[in-house]
């Protein structure tokens, strides 16, 4: 058996034997059926798919996004089942197909955690999802999400730094950011330690390095300097400011969602899982499922598809 989560930008598959992650952004055409081709054998027993790369922008609209995944995917499992956000599985493009992996781990986790509110970092977005009622969650759309702070358009690795910080305060001097696409999230998160080089897994603004040197410069023209003007610490400066504005914005939409649902415990997963723990105090579900909290809606889509799970 196979779950497999199809994202804008990144692809992670779950098997028998554990997770992946891979680079995978659908608008630049990267080649997702060559992608999917190694793991076919993984996929004797059923496979199951969610999606929410519809929304790339080499799409005219999520209907296309969706009826290319679904052709994608099929060209590899031909049996493959695809997850939607009615608490369906579906054999052929439909609707309910868009943006339906948050949901899949919603009713995964809810066997484990009936209580808890799932925090899911990744290196893009943030789910924000309670999960003592998946029924009430059952036809939201990535719209409706953003509307109630169940999602946040903010990551660990792709958000550019003026998407959520306005004012850096260099050398204590506030200081307006450029808006440009100069350095993201990965830049501030490298030059704070809450990520390794290797873990930098997506391409960088400039398609330089992805060495801390690298991404003190381009942190460093988000004010419009370099490093001869600002020096390290200026630039560091703006990656604490960055760090501190995303952290209030997370830290917000949680406490926003958690006065509506009152869980009893807080769950962290996704690539910024550990980052969020700390963060909000929260159980870091990598200590309980392993790698597989890192690609938590393509182990959860196997999980559903296996136990039969609905909401």
């Amino acid at each position: 058996m196979i779950g497999i989560d199809v994202g804008g930008a990144n692809l992670k598959v779950a098997t028998e034997s554990g997770v992946e992650t891979s680079y995978c952004p659908l608008w630049k055409g990267a080649p997702l059926v060559e992608a999917l081709s190694r793991y076919r054998s993984e996929g004797v027993d059923g496979t199951a798919v969610v999606m929410s790369g519809e929304l790339a922008d080499c799409f005219s609209s999520k209907a296309e996004g969706i009826a290319w995944i679904v052709d994608a995917v099929k060209r590899v499992f031909p049996g493959a089942l695809f997850f939607g956000t009615d608490g369906s599985f579906h054999s052929d493009p439909s609707p309910a197909l868009a943006a339906a992996n948050w949901f899949a781990s919603a009713l995964y986790l809810r066997t484990l955690y009936p209580g808890g509110l799932l925090v899911d970092m990744g290196s893009t977005t943030t789910d924000i999802v309670p999960l003592s009622s998946p029924g009430h969650l059952r036809g939201l759309s990535d719209l409706s999400r953003l509307q109630c702070s169940y999602l946040l358009y903010t990551g660990l690795l792709r958000t550019p730094v003026p998407a959520v910080v306005r004012n850096a305060t260099v050398h204590g001097v506030s200081t307006p950011v450029s808006a440009e696409y100069f350095a993201t999230s990965a830049d501030a998160h490298l030059v704070l330690g809450h990520i390794g080089e290797e873990e930098y897994t997506c391409e960088t603004p400039d398609g330089r390095g992805k060495d801390r040197g690298s991404c003190l410069r381009r942190l460093a023209r988000v004010v419009c300097a370099d490093l001869d003007e600002i020096g390290e610490e200026g630039a560091r400066d703006v990656a604490v400011s960055f760090w501190e504005a995303q952290s209030e914005m997370v830290r917000g939409a949680v406490h926003r969602v958690q006065r509506e649902s009152c869980p009893d415990t807080v769950l962290s997963a996704g690539t910024g899982s550990r980052l969020l723990a700390g963060l909000l105090g929260a159980r870091d579900l990598g200590e309980d499922l392993g790698d597989a909290a890192s690609a938590l809606p393509a182990h959860a889509v196997m999980e559903v598809m296996r136990r039969g799970l609905t909401c």
